[in-house]
């Protein structure tokens, strides 16, 4: 790991425990920290805390103060930070269930949700229940167990639905003209590849490492390799070429 993230994983660790003291049993890096392919300048940084039991509102907003962009620089574009009570990481649950969610940093818009139910529906609410199946997977500790003996994954049905789910609303967004390359089509083909390859073969990888795998394993290839040529600063796919590849992997993994 790159010694200044590692840094900054740290301060954030030990300023979370500042603040839950015994509460807090667990710091887990997800995304691409725990897939092993952050990129600097292009990475967020994803972390997932697990708490003993439900906060308090005080103890929530203190939480976010001290540790939203202001307070903490983040080194990357961005921190997405989830909290989770123990028993809601255990319960393999599709729901989102956090006690708290945090997005900030110097390139991210900041956005602070103390319950779920603020949360509005066309934001995504898929996005959780598959971030702890990847924990489950890949997640790194930074404090406490494994994250293998803290996060459940999902039952199959839930994961499928919530798979569909996503790829829906990427496919909802905003569309760029259909006969240019446009900034942003990389990450919806390279998120549609890591979807397909957790459908067919039941691990994730991160964005680049299966869009790889399908390019080696057949899959038609020209989208995926432009989409990875992309992320190094290539063209990316066009709007059309990025919607028929998401709304192709959708309907296989609908089934």
């Amino acid at each position: 790991m790159d010694s200044a993230l590692a840094r900054y994983l740290d301060d954030l660790v030990r300023t979370s425990r500042e603040v839950l003291g015994d509460d807090l049993v667990g710091a887990y890096a997800a995304g691409s920290v725990g897939l092993g392919a952050y990129q600097a300048g292009r990475s967020d940084v994803d972390v997932a805390l697990v708490c003993a039991g439900p906060l308090t509102g005080t103890v929530k907003r203190t939480l976010v103060a001290r540790l939203r962009h202001e307070a903490l620089p983040c080194l990357a574009r961005g921190l997405e930070l989830v909290v989770y009570r123990w028993a809601v990481a255990a319960a393999g649950s599709p729901a989102p269930g956090f006690e708290v969610e945090l997005n900030t940093g110097r390139a991210m818009p900041f956005r602070r949700t103390l319950d779920p139910a603020d949360r509005p529906s066309a934001d995504g609410w898929f996005w959780y229940g598959l971030d702890r199946s990847i924990l489950r997977q890949s997640g790194l500790a930074l404090l406490g167990p494994p994250a293998a003996e803290v996060f459940a994954d999902l039952d199959p049905a839930d994961l499928r639905r919530l798979l569909v789910e996503a790829l829906s609303w990427w496919l909802a967004l905003p569309t760029p003209p259909d006969d240019r390359p446009a900034p942003g089509t990389e990450d919806a083909v390279l998120g549609a590849c890591r979807s397909l390859v957790r459908h067919r073969d039941r691990v994730w990888l991160s964005k680049v490492d299966a869009g790889r795998r399908l390019v080696d394993t057949g899959e038609p290839a020209e989208v995926i390799r432009r989409a990875i040529a992309a992320r190094h600063g290539g063209p990316p796919p066009t709007g059309a070429e990025a919607r028929a590849f998401q709304q192709r992997v959708r309907a296989e993994i609908a089934g």
